[in-house]
């Protein structure tokens, strides 16, 4: 067994016994399942990476944290869009990612509070983040990133305003995304029972976000975007976690990329699963992909 498979098996046994009894948030109402998810989802925040400076703001009348590092270099910012399947999570529930983000990233890190689906589905979340982006502030240059659904969210932002012929971001950090709705592909069969993420779970995210007859456009399914999108794209950094059902995803992503001459870094971490860099305050591979994304970026912004 390898280190990081080790690391999150015993991270995963002690999620077993904390949370033994409790549902599956998404076959609850929409409304218990979101406070559930914000429970648990509350110790990832367990000791928080010190910033220079961390407070709530508005941004397009949207809620947001605002996250300074000690060690921003001044140039640069993120619109970094959090998780949740379109439906659970918020800027509350990321800010130990958004800290570690900004941190290795040497930049501030903007996390909006966007509006959930089953409530607000399609394209409430997409509007409110490309509003977020349009008021950001002019004295840095921006990119973004985000987890899961931040990071299709962040990918059909991109594509969106490539249709518009506007600005895009500088660059993008997508983490384990989401960016199709095909259920049978091969990590989707592989862990359709999990660890941690479901085939089922992720089934009724989706039907709460878009139904079936509204997924076959790129602004839903980035996997949907002609090559000529997605040669406009600005430099991207993608990741997926191994034991993940939406690790074909991410490869099949990686691999359309490649193959038009891109040369966007493409990282499989192995032995993690869905969500890991969420728990950095554990597992020291959610601390190493920060610390990869981040080499990247300052890379990429010297």
């Amino acid at each position: 067994m390898s280190e990081a498979t080790a690391n999150m098996k015993r991270l995963l046994d002690r999620l077993a016994a904390e949370d033994e009894g409790l549902a599956d948030p998404t076959t609850l109402t929409p409304e218990a399942g979101r406070a559930l998810a914000t429970l648990t989802n509350m110790r990832w925040n367990a000791d928080l990476p010190d910033v220079a400076e961390a407070r709530t703001v508005m941004i397009a009348d949207l809620p947001a944290r605002y996250v300074v590092p000690h060690n921003d270099a001044g140039t640069d910012a993120i619109l970094h869009v959090h998780g949740g399947g379109f439906a659970f999570c918020s800027a509350a529930t990321h800010e130990g990612a958004a800290r570690r983000l900004a941190i290795a990233c040497r930049a501030p890190v903007l996390t909006i509070d966007y509006r959930l689906a089953p409530e607000q589905p399609y394209p409430a979340g997409l509007d409110d983040l490309q509003d977020a982006w349009n008021a950001r502030a002019p004295e840095r240059r921006w990119s973004v990133a985000g987890d899961s659904a931040g990071a299709n969210l962040a990918l059909c932002a991109m594509l969106r305003l490539i249709n518009e012929g506007a600005e895009l971001p500088a660059q993008a950090l997508l983490f384990y995304g989401v960016y199709d709705a095909n259920f049978d592909t091969p990590s989707y069969l592989t862990y359709a029972e999990g660890p941690g993420l479901t085939r089922a779970k992720m089934q009724r995210y989706w039907d709460w976000y878009a139904p079936a007859g509204a997924r076959n456009v790129e602004t839903v399914a980035p996997l949907r975007a002609s090559d000529a999108q997605l040669r406009a794209l600005p430099p991207l950094y993608l990741n997926a976690a191994g034991l993940d059902p939406l690790r074909s995803e991410s490869e099949m992503l990686a691999a359309r990329l490649h193959a038009l001459s891109r040369t966007d870094p493409f990282d499989l971490i192995d032995g993690v699963v869905h969500g890991f860099m969420q728990m950095g305050s554990f597992l020291p591979e959610a601390r190493h992909a920060f610390d990869k994304a981040g080499e990247i970026f300052t890379t990429r912004a010297a």
